[in-house]
């Protein structure tokens, strides 16, 4: 289906796209919008179309519908989830609960509707350290990546940061050794990393920050090559805004993001598929840490 058609089709179903940059260029080229996870959260509040696909993994379809629950939201591929979203539980909050009489609970996006329900804020890789500015507790356990939170904590030497031992398992598996071995067939080459890889990598970074970050860094620095340390989707919005210059990744595919495909849109458009549903109680507790989120970033 050619992407006027698509874009009829979709009007006609009073119907969004929204696209995160990780996934395959063909699904951000038809999207209405395409982002990273502060831009998608806060769009999705901005927007009247009654019916929402989120092109993205299983907790990015549950934040829309949090955020969104009087719209029908989408997910193109109902197996397509975020490790990381995982690897904290319940339990693991409330013995940090009663450990800090002062905690706050920060979560990451990146996380289930459930963990979401049982944190103060949430925040994205773009926000991080402002959530964190904002907040008067001096102990943050920070959830549930603890790349992330190692990545900002210099900034608060007044604060006492509790981490969780989650990742995302595409950043994490990247080494200081093969930032080097690039920089070294690149010389001159700015690197721009994402701050959910680990510590000693961002140590070697030009600019450190989210995929939107990554962007606007790039016209910053204004290299003919660059190195861009995180998820190969992002590939796609850079050859389009840069169409001059040249981009050089490591081996980082999300393969759960790259399970989103077109064919699956255009099947939700003509079947109403996949459709997301967090329970009204669950979405209520888990709206109140993203809506603080919203309100201290703008």
């Amino acid at each position: 289906m050619d992407l006027h058609t698509l874009d009829q089709l979709k009007k006609e179903k009073d119907c969004i796209l929204l696209a995160h940059y990780y996934v395959d260029g063909d699904v951000q080229a038809a999207a209405d919008y395409v982002g990273d996870s502060f831009t998608l959260a806060k769009t999705a509040t901005q927007v009247d179309a009654e019916h929402i696909i989120m092109a993205g993994v299983q907790f990015m379809g549950e934040t829309v519908k949090i955020l969104n629950p009087d719209k029908h939201v989408y997910l193109p591929d109902l197996e397509a989830d975020c490790p990381m979203a995982h690897m904290v539980d319940v339990d693991k909050i409330e013995a940090m609960r009663e450990k800090y009489d002062d905690l706050a609970v920060v979560c990451y996006v990146n996380s289930t509707a459930e963990i979401k329900a049982h944190s103060d804020y949430c925040c994205t890789s773009s926000n991080a350290a402002k959530i964190v500015a904002a907040i008067d507790s001096k102990h943050i356990f920070f959830i549930p990546d603890g790349n992330l939170g190692r990545n900002i904590q210099s900034q608060f030497p007044d604060k006492e940061f509790i981490f969780n031992d989650g990742c995302c398992p595409v950043h994490d598996e990247i080494s200081a050794e093969e930032i080097k071995s690039l920089k070294a067939q690149y010389p001159g080459a700015p690197v721009f990393v994402h701050p959910e890889c680990k510590p000693e990598v961002l140590a070697l970074a030009d600019y450190a920050g989210s995929t939107k970050g990554i962007l606007k860094a790039v016209a910053d620095f204004d290299k003919e090559t660059n190195i861009i340390v995180t998820e190969e989707g992002l590939l796609w919005e850079l050859e389009q805004t840069y169409p001059g210059k040249t981009f050089v990744f490591p081996d980082m595919i999300c393969e759960d993001m790259k399970k989103i495909t077109l064919e699956e849109v255009v099947d939700i458009l003509n079947t109403g598929k996949n459709e997301i549903d967090v329970d009204p109680k669950l979405a209520e507790r888990a709206k109140v840490p993203l809506d603080r989120m919203l309100d201290i970033c703008g």
